[in-house]
């Protein structure tokens, strides 16, 4: 593993260093005919042994900005003459990880030298911030995930973001969630259903057969106390509590969000209200259940064997990389209805940005079939173009026996709004249910809450709306 590591710190400076000449000649920092310092002033300068050095440079010679001339050095040739354009991404911090995406801009570096791509981090959990980094001029093209794209939309934002050429290679589901108004206006990126994930020794060892799609949340708490170990392990765990997680219940149910004539939602008596009932009851049965629990906590349990089962993403499958693991997947547990919950990432560019042709190649790249593909072989992520997620070959990491799963889930996967609710309004059932699934408020006090909370102004549809 530190061999590893740190072979990946030189790749890393290796990168810099070719990235910061090619910079220096695209910008015209560093002039046609301008000779290089040696290597070995480079070598010092950058920290790099001359051999790696030599390898930067040979790079940027296949590139056609420096020439080798033998007894005189390096030479600047030049760029494309294209002028230097810098592209704000604005990006998820976790998603670097789960798409490879440092190395990918890397790739796209080197096939556009005039374009630079500057990271812009951005928080997966507040759209709040999405107006202001597009009116602002902070970013010139957004990572949104399902979630803050329809927050953007409800709050008529749907002009910030310039419209995509549908592409046909992409899950049309995945492109349907980020249309509006008949206009794609984010091209899906990555995606995952909530899934099961185990430790399969930990089964083995209790003699328990393995999960699969007959399992209900009743077989999750009997098995869960057959699998703990009192101080040593818990049997389930997952952050139950966030927003991205326990709308499932509510999906597994097959119904959807009552309505009073003006709009409010009804939820005193509904199978809404039973769902979230139930949600409580999980949480008192599997104690063990956290709230506001760290990105990666259950796989990091999992990896220690701490834990035998979470519930996860195939993106937080990429926390157990390199973890020496037996774990496989299984669906998620349900309560006689299977089904389960999508999540999806998309790349949308700000239609107000002076570089907005940049933007656009930016995200044409990431999308493309050799990029999608970089993701399917070199991560747990299931990236959204059809032909690369489907993609079977030699394996560069250990793959989960059942890692296709999502392939037989697709058709009994749901964004949260198949619920026939806005994102605004789940958001505000989740603040008001956590005094209750707390114990803090009574269910009739609950249900008069959420059953009181205005339309939002502008919005005074009918049931007929959704």
């Amino acid at each position: 593993m530190e061999k590893q590591n740190q072979r990946e710190q030189s790749r890393m400076r290796l990168n810099n260093f070719i990235r910061s000449l090619r910079e220096d000649i695209v910008s015209g920092k560093r002039q046609p005919g301008e000779h290089l310092p040696s290597e070995k002033t480079l070598s010092q300068q950058y920290g790099l042994s001359n051999i790696t050095i030599r390898k930067g440079l040979d790079k940027l010679v296949s590139e056609g900005l420096i020439a080798k001339i033998p007894r005189v050095g390096n030479v600047v040739i030049g760029s494309s003459g294209s002028p230097l354009v810098t592209v704000k991404l604005g990006t998820h911090s976790s998603v670097a990880a789960e798409a490879r995406l440092e190395h990918l801009l890397e790739l796209f570096h080197e096939r556009f030298p005039h374009i630079r791509v500057q990271t812009v981090p951005i928080s997966s959990e507040s759209y709040r911030q999405l107006p202001d980094y597009l009116t602002g001029g902070i970013a010139d093209a957004v990572m949104i995930n399902y979630t803050s794209f329809q927050m953007l939309m409800e709050k008529g934002h749907g002009d910030l973001l310039a419209p995509l050429e549908r592409e046909e290679d992409i899950y049309p589901f995945l492109s349907d969630g980020f249309t509006y108004d008949g206009a794609l206006l984010a091209q899906p990126f990555i995606f995952s259903p909530l899934i099961l994930c185990y430790n399969r020794q930990h089964f083995a060892e209790k003699n328990i057969p393995e999960p699969d799609g007959r399992w209900q949340w009743t077989d999750i708490i009997a098995n869960s106390t057959r699998l703990s170990e009192p101080g040593e392990r818990i049997g389930f765990h997952c952050d139950l509590l966030s927003l991205h997680r326990w709308p499932l219940l509510l999906l597994q149910t097959g119904a959807t969000f009552e309505r009073y004539g003006d709009g409010r939602i009804k939820l005193a008596g509904t199978a809404m209200m039973e769902a979230i009932r139930f949600c409580r009851t999980l949480i008192r049965e599997l104690p063990l259940l956290s709230a506001g629990v760290v990105t990666g906590e259950s796989e990091l349990l999992l990896a220690q064997g701490k834990a035998s089962m979470i519930m996860t993403s195939y993106f937080y499958l990429n926390y157990l990389r390199e973890k020496s693991l037996p774990f496989d997947i299984a669906p998620v547990p349900h309560q006689g209805m299977p089904g389960t919950l999508l999540l999806s990432t998309g790349l949308a560019v700000n239609s107000r940005s002076p570089v907005k042709e940049a933007a656009v190649q930016l995200v044409k790249f990431l999308i493309s079939h050799s990029s999608q593909l970089i993701i399917r072989q070199h991560t747990y992520s299931l990236p959204a173009r059809i032909t690369a997620a489907e993609w079977s070959g030699r394996e560069t990491l250990y793959r989960p026996s059942r890692f296709a799963l999502f392939r037989e889930t697709i058709p009994e996967s749901r964004y949260f709004s198949a619920l026939r609710i806005r994102a605004s309004e789940l958001a505000a059932i989740h603040q008001e249910a956590k005094l209750y699934w707390a114990g803090l408020e009574s269910e009739e006090a609950f249900c008069k809450r959420v059953e009181q909370m205005p339309v939002p102004p502008g919005q005074h549809w009918s049931p007929m709306d959704f």
